[in-house]
């Protein structure tokens, strides 16, 4: 009941949302082969306000239903990558549609607000901020429509029919990582959280003066009211979390990091779910390293799948 109230007062911080809202059946552009995998490119009415581009990757060989990810791009002041991300990846972090064409998992990856094809203005920065203006204005917040947007791809997600609805993870980076751990906290339905460079403590980052390292659709009015970011990650406890972040890392102060692991880790022993619960802190910045890959591959494997055993990988913090 504590996490229900919690999950409510924190959606109605996100500004006015589109729910009463009746999606229409999404359009399917058109379909393409690649080895090992079918991906349909869509456009999902998600808000009623703009179409919303979509990617699903469907693995040829999978379980029946099969466990779904929602893979959640980056910012990184990428505007033209979006979901795209997806296939192509970045300098910092290897393509995962490779990943989940091997562990079998049917893969949804929508455009965020003002990114791909969701990217209205030349600009893509000034987009940003004049879309993030305008909603204010109108009542909306952007990270709230943005959070609106994930959580609508979800029921899409849950709805496929290759889909089995009760193994559902979040998976992003940066950006992507903390829309990952806001979602698995507005939504149980997420069965497992998985985040990589992006588990920042808001109080932590104000110390470092490095607010500035965030854009500006990452401020969400009066928040800090109510919620510190551990508080929203404890809306996660018990369902399994990985969280990989790098000490060099300015948008994640190391300190924060164990702030957060410090609170959540006793909730997990309470519920006898410690190993459920990992949150660690590599030698490098803003940046995906092999041996974060090999955890995460690991945590899919042990939680998304039905294959085998628990795989565990030592790493200390």
């Amino acid at each position: 009941m504590f996490q229900t109230e919690r999950r409510k007062e924190l959606w109605s911080l996100l500004g006015d949302l589109p729910w009463d809202y009746q999606p229409i059946p999404p359009r399917l552009v058109r379909v393409e082969h690649h080895p090992g995998y079918r991906l349909e490119r869509l456009k999902l009415d998600l808000n009623g306000l703009e179409a919303v581009p979509a990617l699903l990757l469907i693995p040829d060989k999978r379980e029946d239903p099969a466990p779904g990810l929602l893979f959640i791009h980056w910012h990184g002041g990428m505007y033209d990558l979006g979901k795209e991300q997806l296939l192509r990846g970045t300098d910092v972090q290897p393509a995962y549609a490779p990943v989940c064409v091997e562990k079998g998992l049917v893969t949804l990856a929508i455009d965020s607000w003002c990114f791909g094809e969701r990217k209205h203005a030349e600009d893509g920065r000034t987009g940003e901020e004049d879309t993030f203006k305008l909603m204010l204005w109108r009542g909306r917040v952007l990270w709230g429509m943005m959070m609106f947007d994930e959580w609508r791809a979800l029921d899409y997600l849950a709805s496929r029919p290759e889909v089995d609805a009760n193994r559902l993870g979040a998976f992003g980076m940066s950006m992507g990582a903390t829309k990952s751990w806001w979602l698995a906290a507005l939504d149980p339905r997420i069965n497992v959280c998985i985040d990589l460079c992006c588990l920042t403590d808001f109080e932590e980052l104000i110390r470092t003066h490095y607010l500035k390292g965030h854009g500006i659709y990452y401020y969400v009015p009066s928040l800090l009211k109510h919620f510190e970011s551990a508080d929203i990650n404890e809306l996660i406890v018990p369902r399994p979390r990985l969280s990989l972040s790098g000490r060099e890392d300015p948008l994640t102060p190391p300190r924060g990091v164990e702030h957060i692991r410090d609170r959540l880790y006793p909730l997990y022993r309470k519920f006898g779910r410690a190993e459920d619960c990992r949150i660690e802190l590599f030698e490098c910045a803003h940046q995906e390293l092999p041996a974060m890959r090999e955890l995460v591959l690991a945590w899919m494997y042990q939680y998304l799948t039905s294959q085998g055993p628990k795989a565990i990988l030592d790493h200390n913090m």
